[in-house]
């Protein structure tokens, strides 16, 4: 080692709460070193929200070149050149990137160390890096190291090329056929996108719907918007084997009621969930415990079993939204420069899933509010009763939302639906604000907007399974 530096506070992973954390201890007058193997930004930035959505709005516009005649516009072929498509997405990314790194960069009292961590005591870790090897100590120690695809237990995947959620985005020319193992949400985004790119796609899903932790419904929803766009949905199918045939196609040999059956495809997509980012940090050395699959353990105020190490965003387990870990730095500097007692009890988990429509989702589902033996109504209506969806020629999919009986406020909602993160918002608002669904019923909303679906949506007198359209 050497050298060794002593820090007030040393943080792993300059991610979506990595680095605001660092900054604001930094700013706060305690130094603080903030490590990064790779880029600073995290998987968000880089691999995650910012390329993905960027690569979404290119595939909507295809989408939508290829309606245009819907709309009474004339438009010739539409190709795609997924080089230009793949730089676009480049350049978004670097400029974030930048940004993130000239505020690091810029801050008083904060060093960015570029390298790989590990722990060599439970206030030490050891950084190796281009310039060799380092020690840092600090009394406070924050993991944000995230996580990274997963690789399935897939007889002969070893000896083929695979794309993951990071390299799919890197294909400068349209696979021909896509295989996507995977029907959550990566693998819905990813295979919409790819099918309105022109590739042929065909996703392959283990269990008996997509988005398993979504209300039934609310699937088979997803599974028939996604058929309409022409992607192939293959359900209660396992991967048996994989191989490729004399250097050419990839054979993906599956499994479902009627037998076994072979899947030919130019390019495999694995889209089979993520892993925690700690194998290499040396957690034993430090004493901080974990799950089974290597999530880091912590408590409702992010402490981990060992004083003075917390962990922050995916590591730690849990949902895996950008703005989860970022809340997560925000409870930390609460506890931490403020002297609160923030905690993640009782925290609404608001997500979107960009297919498109989008889902947005907010509190209980359905299906998990039944499970507890609450007493519920559900609301639901579809988005072709919502005049500003049927001018935007984009009625797929239905609001629903969860009410308690008793209270009349809403415990969760799924917007599936034209801007559905959007409208779903609205919902979280009312529901941060301990609203009953009788606000929302009959509150004034402009016309015509999506907004003004929740008056149809909440209106008794008409049901709670339909309403009827506002023109």
């Amino acid at each position: 080692m050497d050298s060794v530096t002593h820090y007030d506070a040393i943080i792993l992973g300059a991610g979506q709460a990595g680095g605001p954390l660092a900054g604001a201890l930094a700013r706060a007058g305690r130094r603080t070193a903030l490590i990064e193997r790779l880029h600073v930004g995290g998987t968000c930035i880089n691999e995650g929200c910012t390329p993905t959505k960027t690569m979404v709005a290119s595939a909507r516009v295809a989408y939508l070149a290829r309606r245009a005649a819907d709309y009474g516009v004339r438009a010739g072929a539409v190709t795609v050149d997924m080089a230009a498509v793949r730089q676009r997405k480049r350049n978004i990314v670097d400029s974030f990137r930048s940004g993130s790194e000239r505020r690091i960069t810029a801050t008083t009292g904060l060093d960015l160390v570029v390298g790989e961590a590990c722990f060599i005591g439970p206030n030490a870790v050891e950084v190796r890096g281009t310039a060799g090897t380092r020690g840092l100590t600090a009394p406070l120690i924050f993991i944000n190291t995230g996580g990274r695809p997963t690789r399935p237990a897939l007889t002969g995947l070893v000896s083929i090329p695979t794309l993951d959620s990071t390299s799919v985005m890197e294909l400068a020319e349209l696979p021909e056929h896509l295989l996507v193992l995977g029907g959550g949400y990566i693998g819905l985004e990813f295979g919409q996108m790819f099918r309105r790119f022109g590739s042929r796609v065909t996703i392959v899903q283990r269990t008996s719907q997509l988005a398993p932790r979504e209300d039934a419904d609310v699937a088979e929803e997803i599974r028939k918007i996604l058929c309409e766009d022409g992607v192939e949905v293959l359900l209660d199918t396992k991967a048996a084997s994989v191989e490729r045939v004399d250097d050419g196609p990839i054979r993906l040999t599956v499994q479902d009621g009627r037998g076994e059956r072979a899947l030919l495809g130019s390019h495999l997509l694995l889209a089979t969930g993520r892993s925690p980012n700690t194998a290499a940090l040396n957690l034993r050395a430090a004493g901080v415990e974990t799950d089974k699959a290597g999530f880091i353990k912590v408590n409702e105020r992010l402490e981990t079993n060992v004083a003075g190490i917390y962990a922050l965003g995916d590591v730690k387990g849990g949902p895996a939204f950008t703005h989860i870990s970022y809340d997560d730095y925000r409870i930390i500097r609460t506890n931490q420069l403020e002297g609160g007692d923030a905690s993640t009890r009782d925290r609404l988990v608001p997500n979107t899933v960009f297919i498109d429509p989008q889902l947005g989702r907010i509190g209980l589902s359905e299906t998990e509010a039944r499970a507890e033996g609450r007493s519920i109504r559900v609301a639901k209506m579809p988005m072709s009763y919502v005049a500003r969806a049927l001018e935007m020629d984009e009625p797929r999919g239905f609001l629903k939302a969860v009410v308690d009986a008793d209270t009349g406020l809403i415990l969760g909602a799924a917007v599936l639906g034209i801007e559905g993160g959007e409208v779903m918002a609205a919902l979280q608002l009312a529901m941060m604000g301990r609203l009953p669904y009788t606000v929302l019923r009959d509150a004034v909303f402009a016309h015509p907007t999506l907004a003004e679906a929740f008056n149809n949506l909440f209106t008794t007198s008409e049901g709670w399974e339909r309403g009827n359209p506002r023109t």
